[in-house]
Protein backbone atom coordinates (compact mmCIF):
# COMPACT_ATOMS: atom_id res chain seq x y z
CA UNK A 1 0.00 0.00 0.00
CA UNK A 2 3.53 2.81 0.75
CA UNK A 3 4.18 1.74 -2.68
CA UNK A 4 1.20 2.75 -4.29
CA UNK A 5 0.98 5.38 -7.27
CA UNK A 6 -2.13 7.21 -8.64
CA UNK A 7 -2.53 6.69 -12.34
CA UNK A 8 -2.04 10.06 -12.95
CA UNK A 9 1.71 10.00 -12.08
CA UNK A 10 2.31 6.08 -12.82
CA UNK A 11 0.73 6.78 -16.70
CA UNK A 12 2.65 9.76 -16.90
CA UNK A 13 3.75 9.88 -20.69
CA UNK A 14 7.56 8.65 -20.98
CA UNK A 15 7.82 9.33 -24.75
CA UNK A 16 6.34 11.23 -27.32
CA UNK A 17 4.33 8.22 -28.63
CA UNK A 18 2.79 8.05 -25.00
CA UNK A 19 0.99 11.58 -25.25
CA UNK A 20 -2.67 11.42 -25.78
CA UNK A 21 -4.41 13.55 -27.98
CA UNK A 22 -1.51 15.93 -29.06
CA UNK A 23 -0.44 14.12 -32.07
CA UNK A 24 0.22 17.47 -34.26
CA UNK A 25 2.96 19.08 -31.56
CA UNK A 26 4.65 15.84 -30.62
CA UNK A 27 5.39 15.40 -34.60
CA UNK A 28 6.53 19.25 -34.68
CA UNK A 29 8.93 18.68 -31.71
CA UNK A 30 10.28 15.39 -33.38
CA UNK A 31 11.09 16.93 -36.46
CA UNK A 32 13.15 19.87 -34.73
CA UNK A 33 15.27 17.47 -32.97
CA UNK A 34 16.07 15.16 -35.40
CA UNK A 35 16.69 18.20 -38.00
CA UNK A 36 18.37 20.18 -35.31
CA UNK A 37 16.75 23.05 -35.49
CA UNK A 38 15.68 23.85 -31.78
CA UNK A 39 14.94 27.37 -30.51
CA UNK A 40 15.92 28.97 -27.55
CA UNK A 41 12.50 29.40 -25.89
CA UNK A 42 8.93 27.83 -26.44
CA UNK A 43 5.78 28.37 -24.86
CA UNK A 44 3.50 25.74 -24.22
CA UNK A 45 -0.11 27.04 -23.37
CA UNK A 46 -3.59 25.09 -23.19
CA UNK A 47 -6.42 23.90 -20.29
CA UNK A 48 -5.33 21.87 -17.56
CA UNK A 49 -3.78 18.21 -17.43
CA UNK A 50 -3.51 18.10 -21.13
CA UNK A 51 0.13 17.00 -21.49
CA UNK A 52 2.22 20.44 -21.31
CA UNK A 53 4.65 19.97 -18.51
CA UNK A 54 5.21 16.20 -19.63
CA UNK A 55 5.60 17.04 -23.29
CA UNK A 56 8.55 19.70 -21.85
CA UNK A 57 9.82 17.01 -19.83
CA UNK A 58 10.06 14.20 -22.79
CA UNK A 59 11.58 17.22 -24.58
CA UNK A 60 14.77 18.04 -22.44
CA UNK A 61 14.75 14.73 -22.24
CA UNK A 62 15.45 13.75 -25.70
CA UNK A 63 17.40 16.60 -26.60
CA UNK A 64 19.71 15.47 -24.29
CA UNK A 65 19.63 11.58 -24.85
CA UNK A 66 22.98 10.45 -26.27
CA UNK A 67 21.47 7.67 -28.50
CA UNK A 68 18.56 8.89 -29.95
CA UNK A 69 16.26 6.10 -32.05
CA UNK A 70 15.57 7.13 -35.53
CA UNK A 71 11.69 8.45 -34.87
CA UNK A 72 13.63 10.81 -32.27
CA UNK A 73 12.72 9.29 -29.14
CA UNK A 74 14.52 9.15 -25.86
CA UNK A 75 16.37 5.44 -26.00
CA UNK A 76 15.88 5.36 -21.82
CA UNK A 77 19.65 3.54 -21.79
CA UNK A 78 22.00 5.67 -21.66
CA UNK A 79 23.26 8.06 -18.56
CA UNK A 80 21.84 11.11 -19.56
CA UNK A 81 18.34 9.19 -20.10
CA UNK A 82 18.75 6.96 -16.88
CA UNK A 83 19.37 10.56 -14.68
CA UNK A 84 16.38 11.60 -15.81
CA UNK A 85 14.18 8.83 -15.36
CA UNK A 86 15.64 8.70 -11.57
CA UNK A 87 15.40 12.30 -11.09
CA UNK A 88 18.64 13.50 -10.69
CA UNK A 89 19.35 15.24 -13.99
CA UNK A 90 21.32 18.18 -13.34
CA UNK A 91 20.71 19.04 -16.90
CA UNK A 92 17.05 20.13 -16.47
CA UNK A 93 15.85 22.96 -13.89
CA UNK A 94 11.97 23.14 -13.02
CA UNK A 95 11.03 26.27 -11.14
CA UNK A 96 7.14 26.69 -10.50
CA UNK A 97 6.25 30.64 -11.07
CA UNK A 98 3.12 30.49 -8.94
CA UNK A 99 5.23 30.67 -5.69
CA UNK A 100 8.61 31.66 -6.99
CA UNK A 101 7.80 35.00 -8.65
CA UNK A 102 9.78 37.72 -7.61
CA UNK A 103 12.48 39.27 -9.04
CA UNK A 104 15.17 37.42 -6.55
CA UNK A 105 13.74 34.12 -7.72
CA UNK A 106 14.24 34.77 -11.72
CA UNK A 107 18.10 36.50 -10.92
CA UNK A 108 18.97 33.36 -9.26
CA UNK A 109 17.28 31.19 -12.40
CA UNK A 110 19.59 33.92 -14.26
CA UNK A 111 23.10 32.62 -12.31
CA UNK A 112 22.23 28.93 -12.87
CA UNK A 113 21.94 29.82 -16.74
CA UNK A 114 25.67 30.52 -17.11
CA UNK A 115 26.51 27.27 -16.11
CA UNK A 116 27.51 25.17 -18.77
CA UNK A 117 26.34 21.39 -18.45
CA UNK A 118 28.43 18.49 -17.15
CA UNK A 119 26.43 16.26 -18.87
CA UNK A 120 24.74 16.61 -22.11
CA UNK A 121 24.44 19.47 -24.35
CA UNK A 122 21.95 21.58 -23.12
CA UNK A 123 20.55 22.99 -19.95
CA UNK A 124 16.74 23.20 -19.86
CA UNK A 125 15.05 25.20 -17.68
CA UNK A 126 10.93 24.15 -17.57
CA UNK A 127 9.13 27.62 -15.84
CA UNK A 128 5.17 26.16 -14.87
CA UNK A 129 2.79 28.67 -14.70
CA UNK A 130 4.75 31.56 -16.04
CA UNK A 131 1.58 33.96 -16.33
CA UNK A 132 2.04 34.17 -12.01
CA UNK A 133 5.51 36.03 -12.44
CA UNK A 134 5.53 39.49 -11.34
CA UNK A 135 5.68 42.48 -14.10
CA UNK A 136 9.39 43.08 -12.43
CA UNK A 137 10.32 39.76 -12.91
CA UNK A 138 9.02 39.41 -16.35
CA UNK A 139 11.42 42.21 -17.19
CA UNK A 140 14.26 41.31 -15.44
CA UNK A 141 13.92 37.63 -17.12
CA UNK A 142 13.88 39.62 -20.59
CA UNK A 143 16.98 40.25 -21.55
CA UNK A 144 18.11 36.33 -20.91
CA UNK A 145 15.23 35.04 -22.63
CA UNK A 146 16.27 36.92 -25.62
CA UNK A 147 19.70 35.91 -25.79
CA UNK A 148 20.62 32.87 -23.30
CA UNK A 149 23.75 31.16 -23.98
CA UNK A 150 23.80 28.30 -26.61
CA UNK A 151 23.64 25.54 -24.01
CA UNK A 152 20.30 27.05 -22.17
CA UNK A 153 16.41 26.46 -23.59
CA UNK A 154 13.80 27.33 -21.68
CA UNK A 155 10.25 25.77 -22.34
CA UNK A 156 7.42 27.69 -20.67
CA UNK A 157 4.35 26.68 -19.65
CA UNK A 158 1.18 28.72 -19.12
CA UNK A 159 -2.77 27.69 -18.81
CA UNK A 160 -3.85 31.77 -19.58
CA UNK A 161 -1.52 32.85 -21.91
CA UNK A 162 -3.39 35.93 -22.38
CA UNK A 163 -1.70 37.16 -18.99
CA UNK A 164 1.87 36.56 -20.42
CA UNK A 165 3.60 39.77 -21.34
CA UNK A 166 3.41 40.22 -25.13
CA UNK A 167 7.42 40.75 -25.17
CA UNK A 168 7.97 37.38 -23.95
CA UNK A 169 5.19 35.99 -26.35
CA UNK A 170 7.46 37.28 -28.99
CA UNK A 171 10.44 35.63 -28.15
CA UNK A 172 8.75 32.60 -27.89
CA UNK A 173 7.46 29.70 -30.23
CA UNK A 174 4.73 29.06 -29.51
CA UNK A 175 2.89 26.04 -29.22
CA UNK A 176 -1.32 25.62 -28.53
CA UNK A 177 -2.29 21.79 -26.87
CA UNK A 178 -5.53 21.46 -27.41
CA UNK A 179 -8.46 19.54 -25.36
CA UNK A 180 -8.42 15.85 -25.79
CA UNK A 181 -10.99 14.07 -27.35
CA UNK A 182 -13.31 11.75 -25.57
CA UNK A 183 -12.86 8.92 -28.19
CA UNK A 184 -9.12 9.36 -26.88
CA UNK A 185 -9.51 9.80 -23.44
CA UNK A 186 -11.59 6.30 -23.51
CA UNK A 187 -8.93 4.74 -25.80
CA UNK A 188 -6.53 5.60 -22.98
CA UNK A 189 -8.55 4.65 -20.14
CA UNK A 190 -8.98 1.29 -21.57
CA UNK A 191 -5.69 0.66 -21.84
CA UNK A 192 -5.02 1.90 -18.02
CA UNK A 193 -7.54 -0.36 -17.20
CA UNK A 194 -6.37 -3.51 -19.19
CA UNK A 195 -2.78 -3.08 -17.45
CA UNK A 196 -4.73 -2.29 -13.96
CA UNK A 197 -6.76 -5.75 -13.95
CA UNK A 198 -9.78 -3.46 -13.63
CA UNK A 199 -13.04 -4.36 -15.50
CA UNK A 200 -14.91 -1.33 -17.32
CA UNK A 201 -17.77 -0.83 -19.00
CA UNK A 202 -17.53 1.52 -22.66
CA UNK A 203 -20.46 3.31 -21.45
CA UNK A 204 -18.73 3.60 -18.13
CA UNK A 205 -15.59 5.31 -19.35
CA UNK A 206 -17.60 7.48 -21.80
CA UNK A 207 -18.99 9.35 -18.90
CA UNK A 208 -15.80 9.55 -16.78
CA UNK A 209 -14.11 11.02 -19.98
CA UNK A 210 -16.99 13.60 -20.11
CA UNK A 211 -16.74 14.62 -16.54
CA UNK A 212 -13.07 15.50 -16.80
CA UNK A 213 -13.49 18.07 -19.62
CA UNK A 214 -10.78 17.39 -22.36
CA UNK A 215 -7.81 16.98 -19.34
CA UNK A 216 -6.43 13.57 -19.37
CA UNK A 217 -5.08 14.21 -15.77
CA UNK A 218 -8.71 14.72 -14.22
CA UNK A 219 -9.82 11.63 -16.36
CA UNK A 220 -7.22 8.92 -14.55
CA UNK A 221 -7.98 11.02 -11.02
CA UNK A 222 -11.83 10.09 -11.50
CA UNK A 223 -11.18 6.65 -12.85
CA UNK A 224 -8.98 5.89 -9.61
CA UNK A 225 -12.01 7.40 -7.62
CA UNK A 226 -14.75 4.94 -9.15
CA UNK A 227 -12.27 1.98 -9.13
CA UNK A 228 -11.95 2.52 -5.44
CA UNK A 229 -15.48 2.55 -5.03
CA UNK A 230 -16.63 -0.59 -7.23
CA UNK A 231 -13.61 -2.47 -5.84
CA UNK A 232 -12.39 -3.15 -9.19
CA UNK A 233 -15.48 -3.42 -11.66
CA UNK A 234 -16.54 -0.08 -13.13
CA UNK A 235 -20.07 -0.17 -14.49
CA UNK A 236 -22.38 2.50 -16.07
CA UNK A 237 -24.75 2.79 -13.00
CA UNK A 238 -21.92 2.69 -10.44
CA UNK A 239 -20.23 5.93 -12.45
CA UNK A 240 -23.47 7.91 -12.59
CA UNK A 241 -23.77 7.14 -8.49
CA UNK A 242 -20.61 7.89 -7.70
CA UNK A 243 -20.15 11.14 -9.53
CA UNK A 244 -23.51 12.03 -9.30
CA UNK A 245 -24.51 12.41 -12.66
CA UNK A 246 -27.63 12.41 -14.36
CA UNK A 247 -28.70 9.34 -16.24
CA UNK A 248 -29.14 9.51 -19.79
CA UNK A 249 -32.12 7.40 -18.81
CA UNK A 250 -33.85 10.21 -17.33
CA UNK A 251 -33.64 12.70 -20.40
CA UNK A 252 -35.04 10.30 -22.77
CA UNK A 253 -38.33 9.91 -20.17
CA UNK A 254 -38.84 13.60 -20.20
CA UNK A 255 -38.34 13.60 -23.69
CA UNK A 256 -41.21 10.66 -24.24
CA UNK A 257 -43.45 12.82 -21.77
CA UNK A 258 -43.15 16.20 -23.69
CA UNK A 259 -43.32 14.38 -27.45
CA UNK A 260 -46.50 13.28 -25.58
CA UNK A 261 -47.68 16.50 -24.27
CA UNK A 262 -48.19 15.19 -20.73
CA UNK A 263 -47.86 17.90 -18.44
CA UNK A 264 -48.87 16.54 -14.77
CA UNK A 265 -46.11 13.93 -15.80
CA UNK A 266 -43.34 15.74 -16.94
CA UNK A 267 -43.54 17.78 -13.43
CA UNK A 268 -43.91 14.33 -11.36
CA UNK A 269 -40.22 13.72 -12.96
CA UNK A 270 -38.61 16.95 -12.27
CA UNK A 271 -39.53 16.59 -8.84
CA UNK A 272 -38.49 12.89 -8.72
CA UNK A 273 -35.13 14.52 -10.30
CA UNK A 274 -34.74 16.73 -7.90
CA UNK A 275 -35.45 14.86 -4.81
CA UNK A 276 -32.23 12.61 -5.60
CA UNK A 277 -29.82 15.90 -5.34
CA UNK A 278 -29.85 17.29 -8.60
CA UNK A 279 -29.33 21.13 -9.08
CA UNK A 280 -32.46 21.96 -11.38
CA UNK A 281 -29.88 24.53 -13.63
CA UNK A 282 -27.78 21.08 -13.92
CA UNK A 283 -31.51 20.13 -15.17
CA UNK A 284 -32.30 22.42 -17.78
CA UNK A 285 -28.52 22.68 -19.11
CA UNK A 286 -28.44 18.38 -19.29
CA UNK A 287 -31.83 18.84 -21.23
CA UNK A 288 -30.73 21.43 -23.73
CA UNK A 289 -27.59 19.34 -24.23
CA UNK A 290 -29.74 16.25 -24.76
CA UNK A 291 -31.69 18.13 -27.76
CA UNK A 292 -28.65 19.44 -28.92
CA UNK A 293 -27.86 15.95 -29.28
CA UNK A 294 -31.24 14.75 -31.01
CA UNK A 295 -30.78 17.57 -33.29
CA UNK A 296 -27.02 16.59 -34.77
CA UNK A 297 -28.41 12.31 -34.26
CA UNK A 298 -30.89 13.13 -37.13
CA UNK A 299 -28.14 13.64 -40.10
CA UNK A 300 -25.25 11.86 -40.45
CA UNK A 301 -23.22 14.51 -41.44
CA UNK A 302 -23.28 15.90 -38.46
CA UNK A 303 -23.65 12.31 -36.49
CA UNK A 304 -19.51 13.14 -35.64
CA UNK A 305 -20.43 16.09 -33.59
CA UNK A 306 -22.00 13.53 -31.31
CA UNK A 307 -19.31 11.53 -29.06
CA UNK A 308 -21.23 9.00 -26.89
CA UNK A 309 -20.80 5.31 -26.66
CA UNK A 310 -22.25 2.47 -29.41
CA UNK A 311 -25.04 1.33 -27.60
CA UNK A 312 -26.17 4.40 -26.43
CA UNK A 313 -25.90 6.40 -29.77
CA UNK A 314 -28.44 4.14 -31.36
CA UNK A 315 -30.80 5.04 -28.61
CA UNK A 316 -30.09 8.36 -29.12
CA UNK A 317 -30.73 7.83 -33.27
CA UNK A 318 -33.80 6.22 -32.51
CA UNK A 319 -35.15 8.90 -30.29
CA UNK A 320 -34.08 11.44 -33.14
CA UNK A 321 -36.27 10.23 -35.83
CA UNK A 322 -39.78 11.11 -33.22
CA UNK A 323 -38.22 14.35 -32.83
CA UNK A 324 -39.25 17.15 -35.40
CA UNK A 325 -36.38 19.69 -36.42
CA UNK A 326 -38.45 22.59 -35.85
CA UNK A 327 -39.76 21.37 -32.43
CA UNK A 328 -35.80 20.90 -31.29
CA UNK A 329 -34.95 24.14 -32.92
CA UNK A 330 -37.99 25.96 -30.50
CA UNK A 331 -36.87 23.37 -27.72
CA UNK A 332 -32.95 23.89 -27.50
CA UNK A 333 -33.99 27.95 -27.48
CA UNK A 334 -36.78 27.37 -24.57
CA UNK A 335 -33.96 25.86 -22.70
CA UNK A 336 -31.12 27.78 -23.04
CA UNK A 337 -33.42 31.34 -22.25
CA UNK A 338 -34.08 29.37 -18.99
CA UNK A 339 -30.66 29.09 -18.49
CA UNK A 340 -29.78 32.60 -18.80
CA UNK A 341 -32.74 33.21 -16.66
CA UNK A 342 -32.16 31.39 -13.82
CA UNK A 343 -29.42 33.01 -11.74
CA UNK A 344 -31.80 35.89 -11.75
CA UNK A 345 -35.22 34.51 -10.97
CA UNK A 346 -36.56 34.21 -7.69
CA UNK A 347 -38.13 31.42 -7.97
CA UNK A 348 -36.22 29.19 -9.67
CA UNK A 349 -38.28 25.76 -9.66
CA UNK A 350 -41.42 27.56 -11.20
CA UNK A 351 -39.28 28.90 -13.74
CA UNK A 352 -38.31 25.01 -14.66
CA UNK A 353 -41.63 24.03 -14.54
CA UNK A 354 -42.75 26.58 -16.91
CA UNK A 355 -40.30 25.55 -19.46
CA UNK A 356 -41.21 22.42 -19.01
CA UNK A 357 -45.04 23.22 -20.02
CA UNK A 358 -44.04 25.40 -22.84
CA UNK A 359 -41.48 22.14 -24.10
CA UNK A 360 -45.27 20.11 -23.97
CA UNK A 361 -47.21 22.66 -25.23
CA UNK A 362 -45.03 22.89 -28.35
CA UNK A 363 -46.02 19.26 -29.59
CA UNK A 364 -49.99 20.07 -27.96
CA UNK A 365 -49.44 22.78 -30.58
CA UNK A 366 -47.80 20.77 -33.64
CA UNK A 367 -50.63 18.02 -32.89
CA UNK A 368 -53.56 20.75 -33.56
CA UNK A 369 -51.70 22.04 -36.98
CA UNK A 370 -51.87 18.36 -38.27
CA UNK A 371 -55.75 17.53 -37.26
CA UNK A 372 -56.49 20.91 -39.48
CA UNK A 373 -54.46 19.84 -42.35
CA UNK A 374 -56.09 16.44 -41.65
CA UNK A 375 -59.74 17.80 -42.17
CA UNK A 376 -61.61 16.41 -45.12
CA UNK A 377 -63.05 19.34 -47.51
CA UNK A 378 -66.65 20.15 -47.05
CA UNK A 379 -68.42 18.94 -50.06
CA UNK A 380 -70.77 21.30 -51.80
CA UNK A 381 -74.45 20.58 -52.71
CA UNK A 382 -75.32 20.22 -56.29
CA UNK A 383 -76.21 23.64 -57.87
CA UNK A 384 -80.40 22.32 -58.12
CA UNK A 385 -80.27 21.01 -54.57
CA UNK A 386 -79.14 24.48 -53.32
CA UNK A 387 -80.95 26.27 -50.90
CA UNK A 388 -81.75 29.91 -51.82
CA UNK A 389 -78.72 31.93 -50.63
CA UNK A 390 -79.20 35.26 -48.78
CA UNK A 391 -77.30 37.79 -49.98
CA UNK A 392 -74.52 39.47 -47.79
CA UNK A 393 -73.45 43.28 -47.49
CA UNK A 394 -70.22 44.15 -49.56
CA UNK A 395 -67.64 46.32 -48.00
CA UNK A 396 -65.58 47.97 -49.79
CA UNK A 397 -63.77 49.67 -47.02
CA UNK A 398 -64.73 50.52 -43.41
CA UNK A 399 -62.39 53.49 -42.61
CA UNK A 400 -63.38 56.76 -43.15
CA UNK A 401 -64.41 57.90 -46.43
CA UNK A 402 -64.01 60.83 -46.30
CA UNK A 403 -62.07 61.73 -43.56
CA UNK A 404 -61.88 65.26 -42.48
CA UNK A 405 -58.94 66.30 -40.64
CA UNK A 406 -58.74 69.59 -40.46
CA UNK A 407 -60.30 71.83 -37.63
CA UNK A 408 -64.00 71.36 -36.78
CA UNK A 409 -65.87 69.36 -37.32
CA UNK A 410 -63.88 66.70 -37.15
CA UNK A 411 -66.31 64.22 -39.93
CA UNK A 412 -66.10 60.49 -40.97
CA UNK A 413 -68.60 59.13 -43.35
CA UNK A 414 -69.44 55.56 -43.90
CA UNK A 415 -70.46 54.71 -46.63
CA UNK A 416 -72.20 50.87 -47.42
CA UNK A 417 -73.43 50.33 -50.74
CA UNK A 418 -76.86 48.98 -50.96
CA UNK A 419 -77.47 45.30 -51.11
CA UNK A 420 -77.98 43.40 -54.24
CA UNK A 421 -78.56 39.63 -54.86
CA UNK A 422 -75.04 39.01 -56.09
CA UNK A 423 -72.97 41.01 -53.71
CA UNK A 424 -70.32 39.28 -52.12
CA UNK A 425 -68.54 39.63 -48.63
CA UNK A 426 -65.04 41.78 -48.42
CA UNK A 427 -63.38 42.32 -45.02
CA UNK A 428 -61.32 45.53 -44.27
CA UNK A 429 -57.77 44.67 -44.95
CA UNK A 430 -56.85 46.31 -41.57
CA UNK A 431 -58.09 44.52 -38.08
CA UNK A 432 -60.50 46.71 -36.15
CA UNK A 433 -59.58 48.08 -32.58
CA UNK A 434 -59.14 46.11 -29.85
CA UNK A 435 -59.29 42.66 -31.94
CA UNK A 436 -57.27 40.04 -29.95
CA UNK A 437 -54.10 38.18 -31.50
CA UNK A 438 -56.57 34.75 -31.21
CA UNK A 439 -59.00 36.34 -33.33
CA UNK A 440 -56.77 37.19 -36.39
CA UNK A 441 -55.36 34.12 -36.17
CA UNK A 442 -58.22 32.07 -36.44
CA UNK A 443 -60.66 32.61 -39.11
CA UNK A 444 -63.51 34.31 -38.51
CA UNK A 445 -67.18 33.67 -39.19
CA UNK A 446 -70.22 36.39 -39.89
CA UNK A 447 -71.01 38.35 -36.61
CA UNK A 448 -75.04 37.75 -36.05
CA UNK A 449 -77.18 40.15 -34.89
CA UNK A 450 -77.86 40.61 -31.36
CA UNK A 451 -81.44 38.78 -32.38
CA UNK A 452 -79.78 35.59 -33.25
CA UNK A 453 -79.86 35.89 -36.80
CA UNK A 454 -77.56 36.17 -39.23
CA UNK A 455 -77.63 40.70 -39.97
CA UNK A 456 -78.84 40.47 -43.36
CA UNK A 457 -80.41 43.11 -45.37
CA UNK A 458 -83.34 42.43 -47.80
CA UNK A 459 -82.65 40.97 -51.23
CA UNK A 460 -85.04 43.73 -53.05
CA UNK A 461 -84.55 47.27 -53.47
CA UNK A 462 -86.44 49.23 -50.89
CA UNK A 463 -86.77 53.22 -50.22
CA UNK A 464 -89.03 53.05 -47.02
CA UNK A 465 -89.42 56.35 -45.51
CA UNK A 466 -88.89 56.84 -42.32
CA UNK A 467 -88.62 60.05 -39.61
CA UNK A 468 -86.12 60.54 -36.54
CA UNK A 469 -88.43 58.92 -34.01
CA UNK A 470 -88.13 55.58 -36.12
CA UNK A 471 -84.87 55.63 -36.62
CA UNK A 472 -84.32 56.61 -32.67
CA UNK A 473 -86.10 53.21 -31.85
CA UNK A 474 -84.42 51.10 -34.22
CA UNK A 475 -80.89 52.40 -32.89
CA UNK A 476 -82.19 51.77 -29.42
CA UNK A 477 -83.52 48.30 -30.00
CA UNK A 478 -80.40 47.31 -31.56
CA UNK A 479 -77.88 49.09 -28.56
CA UNK A 480 -80.31 47.69 -25.79
CA UNK A 481 -79.89 43.65 -27.81
CA UNK A 482 -76.23 43.71 -27.50
CA UNK A 483 -74.07 41.77 -24.67
CA UNK A 484 -70.91 40.94 -25.71
CA UNK A 485 -69.88 44.44 -27.21
CA UNK A 486 -70.09 46.86 -23.94
CA UNK A 487 -68.06 49.24 -25.49
CA UNK A 488 -69.89 49.70 -28.51
CA UNK A 489 -73.45 49.35 -26.37
CA UNK A 490 -72.82 52.45 -24.05
CA UNK A 491 -71.62 54.53 -27.10
CA UNK A 492 -74.93 53.84 -28.65
CA UNK A 493 -76.87 54.52 -25.66
CA UNK A 494 -74.98 57.85 -25.30
CA UNK A 495 -74.85 59.26 -28.67
CA UNK A 496 -77.91 60.03 -30.52
CA UNK A 497 -78.43 59.01 -34.79
CA UNK A 498 -79.83 62.72 -36.22
CA UNK A 499 -81.35 61.80 -39.28
CA UNK A 500 -80.38 64.06 -42.47
CA UNK A 501 -81.48 64.01 -46.14
CA UNK A 502 -81.47 61.31 -48.55
CA UNK A 503 -81.72 58.42 -46.34
CA UNK A 504 -78.33 59.72 -44.39
CA UNK A 505 -78.11 59.65 -40.69
CA UNK A 506 -75.13 61.46 -38.64
CA UNK A 507 -74.12 60.61 -35.00
CA UNK A 508 -72.04 63.08 -33.24
CA UNK A 509 -69.06 61.14 -30.64
CA UNK A 510 -66.57 62.81 -27.92
CA UNK A 511 -63.37 60.97 -28.90
CA UNK A 512 -62.02 59.62 -31.74
CA UNK A 513 -61.66 56.17 -29.78
CA UNK A 514 -65.73 56.05 -30.19
CA UNK A 515 -65.84 57.06 -33.83
CA UNK A 516 -63.60 54.06 -34.72
CA UNK A 517 -65.95 51.67 -32.58
CA UNK A 518 -68.84 52.82 -34.32
CA UNK A 519 -67.03 52.59 -37.58
CA UNK A 520 -65.68 49.02 -37.01
CA UNK A 521 -69.64 47.94 -36.50
CA UNK A 522 -71.05 49.91 -38.89
CA UNK A 523 -71.83 46.66 -40.94
CA UNK A 524 -73.44 45.01 -38.46
CA UNK A 525 -75.38 48.58 -37.52
CA UNK A 526 -76.50 49.08 -41.04
CA UNK A 527 -77.60 45.81 -41.97
CA UNK A 528 -79.87 45.96 -38.95
CA UNK A 529 -81.14 49.40 -39.19
CA UNK A 530 -82.20 48.80 -42.36
CA UNK A 531 -83.55 45.11 -42.29
CA UNK A 532 -85.86 47.08 -39.04
CA UNK A 533 -86.73 49.95 -41.12
CA UNK A 534 -87.26 48.10 -44.56
CA UNK A 535 -84.89 50.54 -46.93
CA UNK A 536 -81.46 49.75 -48.30
CA UNK A 537 -80.40 53.25 -48.53
CA UNK A 538 -79.94 53.71 -45.22
CA UNK A 539 -76.24 55.32 -45.01
CA UNK A 540 -74.20 56.88 -41.90
CA UNK A 541 -71.73 59.25 -41.11
CA UNK A 542 -69.80 59.53 -37.97
CA UNK A 543 -68.31 62.79 -36.83
CA UNK A 544 -66.22 64.26 -33.69
CA UNK A 545 -68.56 67.14 -32.17
CA UNK A 546 -67.30 70.50 -32.12
CA UNK A 547 -67.62 71.34 -28.88
CA UNK A 548 -65.05 68.19 -27.46
CA UNK A 549 -62.53 69.93 -30.09
CA UNK A 550 -62.85 74.01 -28.87
CA UNK A 551 -63.73 73.38 -25.05
CA UNK A 552 -61.28 71.01 -23.73
CA UNK A 553 -60.48 73.17 -20.85
CA UNK A 554 -62.60 75.86 -19.18
CA UNK A 555 -61.79 78.79 -17.93
CA UNK A 556 -62.83 80.13 -14.63
CA UNK A 557 -64.79 82.99 -16.11
CA UNK A 558 -66.48 80.63 -19.02
CA UNK A 559 -67.52 78.19 -16.10
CA UNK A 560 -68.89 81.52 -14.21
CA UNK A 561 -71.16 82.03 -17.02
CA UNK A 562 -72.29 78.65 -17.59
CA UNK A 563 -73.52 78.48 -13.79
CA UNK A 564 -75.03 81.30 -14.52
CA UNK A 565 -76.87 80.41 -17.17
CA UNK A 566 -78.13 77.51 -14.87
CA UNK A 567 -78.81 80.06 -11.84
CA UNK A 568 -79.18 83.66 -12.29
CA UNK A 569 -79.17 84.43 -8.41
CA UNK A 570 -75.46 83.46 -9.05
CA UNK A 571 -74.74 87.20 -10.28
CA UNK A 572 -76.93 88.53 -7.57
CA UNK A 573 -74.82 86.64 -5.00
CA UNK A 574 -71.57 87.74 -6.47
CA UNK A 575 -72.88 92.10 -6.55
CA UNK A 576 -73.79 91.59 -2.85
CA UNK A 577 -70.55 90.18 -1.30
CA UNK A 578 -68.85 92.07 -4.37
CA UNK A 579 -66.89 88.72 -5.53
CA UNK A 580 -64.43 88.66 -8.05
CA UNK A 581 -64.95 86.47 -11.32
CA UNK A 582 -61.21 85.68 -11.84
Amino acid sequence: MDNYIVSARKYRPGTFKDVVGQKALTTTLKNAIQNQKLAHAYLFCGPRGVGKTSCARIFAKTINCMNPTADSEACNVCESCQAFNEQRSLNIHELDAASNNSVDDIRSLIDQVRIPPALGKYKVFIIDEVHMLSPAAFNAFLKTLEEPPHHALFILATTERHKVLPTILSRCQTYNFTRITIADMVEHLEYVASQEGIQAEPEALNVIAQKADGGMRDALSIFDQVASYTNGNITYQAVIQNLNVLDYDYYFRLTDLILSGNIRASLLLLNEIINKGFDAQNIVTGLASHFRDLLVCKDPATLVLFEVGASIRERYKEMAQRCQETFLFKAIELANTCDQSYRTSRNKRLLVELMLIQLCQLTLASADDKKKAQLAPINTPEPSKQQAVQPVVQVQNVQPQPVTVQEPPAHIHVTVPEATPTTTVKRPSRPPMGTSLKEMVQPKTRPQNPQGTSAQVPTTDLRTNFNQEQLQQAWNEYANAIEKKVYLKNIMSNSQPQLQDNFYFEVGVHNPGMQEELINNAIDILAALRKKLQNTHIQMRVRIMESNEKHLAYTSAEKYQHMMEINPLIDKLRKDFDLRTE
